[in-house]
């Protein structure tokens, strides 16, 4: 979606619910902090905020917006810190050296389970599991698997216990978590993160057992396959143990030089 539409329809989105808030009488003090809450969900995702400049203008868009109108009333100085408590809520400061919401599309994973077979019941992973797309598309590839949900955000974590009841859903520390029960760990993370989860999957993946990746490759390690989206992005399928990339050899220098 090109820049600025994403914080436009953001602002009129928390304003739409500023405003039903107050026609159905809430304080305005509620009606400001479910606006903000509202308002502020597009600054985690990368879809909508690309760069952390873009997170800021849409997240405090909307009070900015609102305090220039006068429309604020008799809202008290010190409520213009929720939208800042709620962009910390939905993502903690721990989280922000990891990716931001990256939603998985929907169809994005159908046919996996051709690439990457998994025996029957075998548990797999999504670590940082945001809202439940993921956890959503895990599940219709792979229907008879149990499937866990690791997500750092208490209510990212809450959302996506409840838009996703066959999973287990907990809020934790994927980097903290043991990866070792797991037949396959799905991640939507960011070239950054990708070194990090390639030496955590090494350490703690059995044999046999997956790490898939949409979009961003582990370019330390060989590819076993990749998996194309519908949308023509790849998901990047490693299984353990896993071939090293080797770099190439250094060329020879030319006679007489």
């Amino acid at each position: 979606m090109p820049w600025p539409l994403p914080a436009l329809l953001s602002w009129g989105v928390a304003w739409a619910v500023f405003v039903l808030l107050q026609a159905a009488k809430a304080p305005s003090l509620v009606a400001l902090a479910g606006a903000a809450f509202v308002g502020v969900l597009p600054a985690t995702s990368a879809r909508w905020a690309s760069t952390r400049w873009r997170q800021v203008f849409i997240a405090f868009g909307f009070p900015l917006s609102l305090w220039v109108s006068g429309a604020a009333g008799d809202i008290p100085p010190w409520a213009w810190l929720l939208p800042l408590l709620a962009l910390i809520a939905i993502y903690p400061l721990k989280s922000w050296k990891d990716a931001p919401l990256f939603p998985t599309p929907r169809g994005a994973l159908q046919g996996l389970d051709r690439l990457a077979p998994l025996p029957s019941r075998s548990r797999v992973l999504e670590a940082g599991c945001g809202v439940g797309d993921g956890l959503r598309e895990l599940h219709a590839a792979y229907p008879d698997a149990r499937i866990d949900g690791l997500e750092w955000s208490w209510p990212l974590c809450w959302i996506s216990q409840w838009r996703c009841r066959f999973a287990a859903v907990r809020r934790g520390d994927i980097w903290q978590a043991d990866w070792s029960p797991y037949a396959m760990v799905y991640l939507f993370q960011r070239p950054e993160s990708m070194p990090r989860a390639m030496t955590k999957a090494g350490r703690e993946l059995r044999p046999g057992a997956w790490m898939a990746s949409l979009e961003f490759e582990a370019t330390g390690l060989v590819a076993d396959a990749v998996h194309a989206c519908p949308d023509g992005r790849p998901v990047w399928l490693y299984r353990q143990p896993f071939s090293i990339r080797t770099p190439p050899a250094p060329l020879a220098p030319a006679d007489g030089s």
